[in-house]
């Protein structure tokens, strides 16, 4: 019997973790994170390949589909909707994220150790910079630079004026958007051999973080884990399941249409890792390329739920930690300002923390506080990731859903062999 990419998955994952916890108890903590390392080769071999395919991918299924849209006001009328629908669930994460943290109180059920001042805490990413900055940051210097850094938000503006010039050009675009659709197609054929990794990928990912932490540190951080994931199983089966019910949109279809893609971003830690997976199975949902090659990767961008939902949550833990009461003005500013900070953030692995530490320094709360939840981001970054996923399948069945583009009469592909 062949084995789906899925099935290949779940084996990937729990090998990963049996190897990482022999590795665990087997060697010293420093040996045990070597050997994981180099098994996280597979990981970061897997990842790298996903981000030399995201731009291309990007840039020709957006293009193609602006085009396709043809008249500029009805690509207008679409981003509206779309831009509409992201700001309405990043304000539900990030409310859902705070009543979270205010009810369960994760931060003051134990003594937490203070991280001392001056922590390194080895955080990766861009500094945040001032609001002129962030949107002078949108608009790029350079199509190509902005396709080599995998810079998504600015490849989306550089498609968007890419595809409403190539729609406005008629006729003698046709040559070009024909190129551009094929090239789309051939990349979703690399898309095929890249994902005959995922397996390993996973392997390595899952042993590196067991190897080096061990299966204990889940069960001193059990209660913040339980949290956390409660309030993204609220957000999924309770918010987005309304959502899909009030728009008429069959949820438990659509989950089980996104379980591979889904299992992917939650084991790889990163949502890009099913980008090109995610839209074969929208497509195969009964949703349009070209609202698919609009959408989604805007959602990249502007609609992370599950890394919404954890901002809030992390700054409210981080502050019960300390001691330090937030008033309701000051959560309610917190909520504004990380609605706005927030986007344009990459959908891979530790991107929110640079965001949640430039949150933490406005309130004058501890950054060095981030080392408390450090040592199993790894863990709470797999449910955030998949959370993003899920919340960018409605979010692009919405307004396929408003534009009369999904076909629900559609036989989904509930997996891929």
């Amino acid at each position: 019997m062949k084995l789906t990419i899925t099935t290949k998955i779940v084996i990937g994952f729990v090998l990963g973790v049996l190897i990482g916890q022999v590795l665990h108890s087997s060697f010293s903590p420093d040996e045990a994170t070597a050997y994981g390392a180099k098994l996280q080769l597979f990981s970061k071999v897997f990842l790298k390949l996903i981000k030399m395919i995201i731009g291309p991918l990007v840039f020709s299924t957006l293009v193609v589909g602006i085009a396709k849209l043809g008249d500029f006001k009805v690509v207008g009328r679409i981003g509206i909707k779309t831009l509409g629908y992201f700001y309405f669930a990043t304000i539900l994460s990030l409310i859902i994220g705070l009543v979270v943290v205010n009810i369960t109180k994760p931060g003051s059920i134990q003594s937490w150790p203070r991280p001392a001042a001056g922590t390194a805490l080895g955080i990766e990413g861009k500094k945040l910079n001032s609001l002129e900055d962030f949107i002078l940051h949108i608009f790029p210097d350079s199509a190509f630079r902005a396709l080599s850094e995998n810079e998504i938000l600015q490849i989306v503006v550089f498609s968007l004026f890419f595809g409403v010039a190539l729609g406005a050009i008629g006729d003698k675009g046709k040559s070009i958007l024909k190129a551009l659709d094929a090239l789309s197609e051939l990349v979703f054929k690399m898309v095929g051999y890249v994902m005959q990794l995922a397996p390993f990928a996973v392997l390595g990912a899952m042993a590196a973080v067991v190897a080096s932490k061990g299966l204990s540190i889940l069960v001193s951080y059990a209660y913040l884990l339980l949290c956390f994931y409660g309030g993204l199983l609220f957000f999924i089966f309770v918010v987005l399941f309304a959502i899909c019910t009030v728009m008429r949109i069959p949820f438990f279809k659509l989950l089980q249409a996104m379980k591979a893609p889904l299992l992917l971003s939650f084991s790889t830690a990163s949502s890009e890792a099913s980008l090109p997976q995610q839209i074969k199975v929208l497509e195969n949902f009964g949703i349009s390329n070209r609202i698919i090659g609009f959408v989604l990767p805007l959602g990249y961008s502007f609609n992370l739920d599950g890394s919404m939902m954890y901002m809030t949550f992390a700054t409210g833990f981080i502050a019960q930690a300390y001691g330090v009461p937030l008033t309701l003005q000051q959560q309610i500013f917190m909520l504004l300002t990380l609605m706005i900070t927030s986007k344009g953030i990459a959908g891979v692995p530790r991107a929110s923390l640079v965001v949640i530490a430039g949150t933490l320094s406005q309130f004058n709360l501890p950054v060095e506080g981030l080392a408390l939840i450090l040592g199993i981001d790894p863990f709470l970054d797999m449910g955030r990731s998949a959370t993003s996923v899920m919340g960018n399948a409605v979010a692009t069945s919405v307004v396929a859903k408003w534009e009369g583009e999904l076909d629900l009469n559609h036989v989904p592909v509930l997996d891929e062999a």
